[in-house]
């Protein structure tokens, strides 16, 4: 089927990708020509203006929105809802925070345009891994829109099926789901990256105490020289916490047991924060998910090993930049 995308940066393109490659049309919008021209040599319908990108539109038309979180998202929005016909649905893929859902959603409805919520997973690995999907929103516009979101999640793959599920029991497993109406999608994408915060705090502390093991200021008796790398590799196998993301952890002891090509500064994209706020309102305790978000806080006046581990994970699965460190006089700063 025919769907729009706006914004063709790491994700963005990557999922523009895997539509094409399952013979979906794809027409592409993005302030960048040269990346509008990329996707274009790709098979993608590359637009000059979001109205000649609407335009290329079929009716019922379907746009997909990739762009930072926030005012971008937010212009693009307006934008689109003076532009499309009744029966239109627009998509919201990025990081937005789910009360804006809620309202934009209501302020579209109003027109007859459908708003769908999609919290997406996947990094800049989804083109091959697929996409976990987290939709919100309007259950006609889902379910008319099924197909791209098939396509652009994993399915079944290796994982399998989870022993004593039913068969059939719905998408989940599949790697997409409806969970609910506005701003669903993006608050469970929300607390997965909370979550997703406290897993990677755990495993940085984790191999930083391995690493403190050779401190000469311990007895000779228990000082172990452990290698990180080997332990992460070891652990990938058959290990209870074996992980996607110890999985790219190793991948980055690999590159640099040290870790010297990052300063430690790590970043925060915004749903750790709200995620928190979440747990206020619910008086729900988050111990772990608060103290991972502020040790982020912590990393910007102070570095340690750990946040080091905590950027370069940041960096394999979503290709954040982290502040790498840069040779200046035979020396590295960050």
């Amino acid at each position: 089927m025919q769907i729009g995308m706006i914004g063709l940066g790491k994700m963005g393109a990557n999922m523009v990708r895997r539509l094409l490659h399952a013979k979906h049309q794809v027409v592409v919008y993005d302030r960048s020509a040269e990346a509008i021209k990329a996707m274009e040599k790709e098979g993608a319908t590359g637009s000059t203006t979001l109205e000649d990108f609407v335009g290329k539109l079929q009716a019922p038309r379907a746009v997909w929105i990739m762009v930072p979180a926030g005012m971008p998202t937010e212009e693009t929005v307006l934008q689109l809802g003076k532009l499309l016909s009744a029966g239109s649905t627009i998509i919201d893929g990025g990081n937005s925070f789910f009360k804006d859902d809620v309202r934009r959603s209501r302020a579209l409805a109003e027109k007859q345009i459908a708003y769908l919520d999609v919290g997406t997973s996947g990094g800049v690995w989804g083109v091959e891994r697929g996409y976990c999907l987290m939709i919100g929103g309007d259950a006609a516009a889902f379910k008319r829109l099924e197909p791209i979101f098939a396509t652009l999640a994993p399915g079944m793959g290796d994982v399998g099926r989870t022993p004593g599920r039913p068969a059939n029991q719905g998408t989940a497993e599949q790697g997409y789901l409806h969970c609910g109406p506005s701003g669903a999608g993006h608050f469970v994408k929300m607390i997965h990256n909370g979550i997703e915060y406290g897993l990677m705090q755990a495993y940085a502390e984790g191999f930083d105490i391995l690493r403190g093991a050779a401190s000469k200021e311990l007895p000779p008796e228990i000082q172990y020289d452990i290698p990180l790398p080997e332990v992460a590799e070891l652990w990938r196998r058959g290990s209870v916490v074996g992980s996607w993301l110890l999985d790219l952890t190793a991948m980055a002891l690999i590159e640099n047991p040290d870790l010297n090509n990052y300063t430690g500064f790590v970043h925060d994209s915004g749903e750790g924060r709200w995620t928190i706020e979440a747990a206020l309102q619910e008086a729900v305790p988050a111990e772990v998910l608060s103290a991972a978000l502020y040790t982020r806080f912590r990393s910007r006046k102070d570095h340690t090993f750990a946040e080091k581990m905590l950027s370069a994970m940041r960096q394999k699965f979503g290709g954040h930049i982290e502040q790498p460190m840069t040779k200046a006089g035979g020396e590295l700063h960050a």
